[in-house]
């Protein structure tokens, strides 16, 4: 049986992020990084899709929330990211994904950092949905991911993308294989987009949306 793309990444733990810097150099850190000066003080913040911890780590070392799920689908991710950041009293580390998030829990902050890339359709909805339920009135939801541009992309954006799909398909599983209209699925949702920075040269993006 192929694996699931919520549990695929075990296989790419140990070189997922030398392999992105090669490829990205910092400009998805930076993508990352620019979010967190959106994070309230004392906010209760969710993380979906962390991978190996960094964000996470950033999150800790420049804001003050008063608590963080770090929900991560990858068990030897979330290992990774219990090393990096050992003794969090105020980090609850879960391995699991969106569909064990309890619908009376809700959070002032969700990160989803370059997650919903990795979903086809059906599943990306369903996902979008219930992290939206999972944000509080007035929350917001902390977006960076690779975005296609509304012109005609330009051909070495095509191939990456195509061979990203390739790539993370076979090693891990990823049952996507465009990125999507996340545009129509965030206007769809009612959020309200209030910041907005791009990265290497557009294809990458952090967006800031907020639950009316």
């Amino acid at each position: 049986m192929p694996q699931s793309p919520d549990s695929g990444f075990d296989r790419v733990a140990s070189f997922y992020d030398p392999l992105a810097r090669l490829v990205y150099g910092s400009k998805l850190q930076e993508a990352q990084r620019w979010l967190l000066k959106f994070i309230p003080d004392g906010a209760t913040i969710l993380i979906i899709g962390g991978g190996s911890g960094w964000l996470l780590q950033q999150v800790l070392q420049h804001t003050s929330p008063s608590h963080v799920l770090y929900l991560e689908a990858s068990e030897k991710m979330l290992l990774k990211a219990k090393q990096l950041n050992p003794n969090q009293i105020i980090v609850e580390f879960r391995h699991g994904t969106d569909t064990g998030l309890q619908p009376h829990v809700s959070f002032d902050v969700i990160i989803t950092p370059f997650l919903l890339d990795l979903f086809p359709d059906a599943r990306l909805n369903q996902l979008m949905g219930r992290i939206y339920t999972s944000l509080s009135t007035g929350g917001i939801w902390l977006f960076a991911d690779f975005w296609p541009v509304e012109q005609k992309p330009p051909f070495w954006q095509k191939l990456l993308a195509k061979s990203m799909y390739l790539f993370f398909g076979l090693l891990s599983g990823v049952q996507a294989t465009q990125l999507p209209d996340y545009r129509k699925r965030f206007n769809r949702l009612g959020l309200q987009e209030i910041a907005s920075e791009s990265f290497y040269n557009g294809f990458v993006q952090s967006k800031v949306f907020r639950k009316v």
